[in-house]
């Protein structure tokens, strides 16, 4: 599959967890104290790796005060639960081992995976497959919905006699578009029926159409712009890109451990759903 067919999908790594981990530096930074437990410069990164999706939508300035409360409670939680000698109780110790494979499991991620991608194989998919398309036309029209071509016809001398078009979409349109006053947006050839597309691109910025049938009924469509529409700069894409190419390798790594690896599925219900998953995604 080439990447650029990805760009706009969601990558999502089952398993694996894309999370950028720091190194520990000797010098570093104090940024809080909580019973004379530091909060550093590292804490707040592995934070941001683990609630960056949770805060994202907070002013930027104000996201490194969010990331040293959350630590500050983070800490006063876990020394209470000291405290209280949860630590001893039983299945702290299960609880333990995960963490710990969890974090091996980043490390591991960080280094193997993302730390494979870099920027410039991005610009190579970008040049190979993104940079070489053409520029294509695109429209922006609105359209009126009828159910008959007299109704059409209708419409399209009320708006020769002045009426606006948006009015008349909102007031007699049988599409779902009538709420934006018949607005489709800009759309490039094939994206909407043949007989539509045929009209549409023939039309001249401002001019309104006779009336036109598809399966869904009369259409009388009003050009509101045509333009060039040209491809994505590089920096536009580049995100989009560098993730399709870590869920790429990931996918490589996984099949790389399983091959090498012996995977016991032990309980018989869990065996059959992913024997019949995995069918299921062959069968596709």
């Amino acid at each position: 599959m080439k990447i650029v067919k990805a760009l706009f999908g969601a990558f999502i790594i089952a398993g694996v967890a894309a999370v950028s981990l720091p190194a520990v530096a000797q010098d570093d930074k104090v940024l809080a104290r909580v019973g004379g437990v530091d909060i550093t410069e590292t804490d707040i990164v592995t934070a941001r790796a683990e609630i960056g999706s949770e805060i994202a939508s907070i002013p930027l300035k104000d996201r490194q005060r969010v990331l040293v409360e959350f630590l500050i409670e983070n800490q006063l939680l876990a020394a209470a639960a000291e405290a209280e000698k949860m630590s001893e109780t039983p299945g702290f110790d299960n609880r333990l081992k995960y963490y710990r494979r969890r974090a091996l499991r980043d490390m591991y991620f960080e280094k193997k995976v993302r730390d494979a991608v870099s920027e410039d194989s991005a610009r190579k998919i970008y040049d190979d497959q993104v940079g070489q398309l053409k520029e294509e036309t695109e429209v922006n029209a609105r359209h009126i919905l009828l159910k008959t071509e007299e109704d059409a016809f209708e419409a399209i001398e009320r708006f020769n006699r002045g009426d606006d078009f948006a009015a008349l979409a909102k007031e007699l349109s049988q599409g779902p578009s009538k709420t934006q006053g018949g607005d489709l947006g800009y759309f490039t050839k094939g994206q909407m029926v043949k007989e539509f597309d045929e009209v549409v691109f023939k039309l001249k910025k401002g001019e309104v159409s006779e009336p036109v049938k598809t399966q869904f009924g009369w259409h009388v469509i009003k050009l509101e712009d045509k333009r060039q529409k040209k491809p994505p700069a590089f920096d536009d894409v580049k995100d989009r890109i560098v993730s399709a190419l870590v869920q790429q390798k990931a996918q490589e790594v996984m099949q790389s451990l399983r091959a090498k690896a012996d995977v016991e599925i032990v309980d018989p219900e869990i065996k059959k759903a992913m024997e019949k998953a995995v069918r299921g995604s062959f069968s596709q």
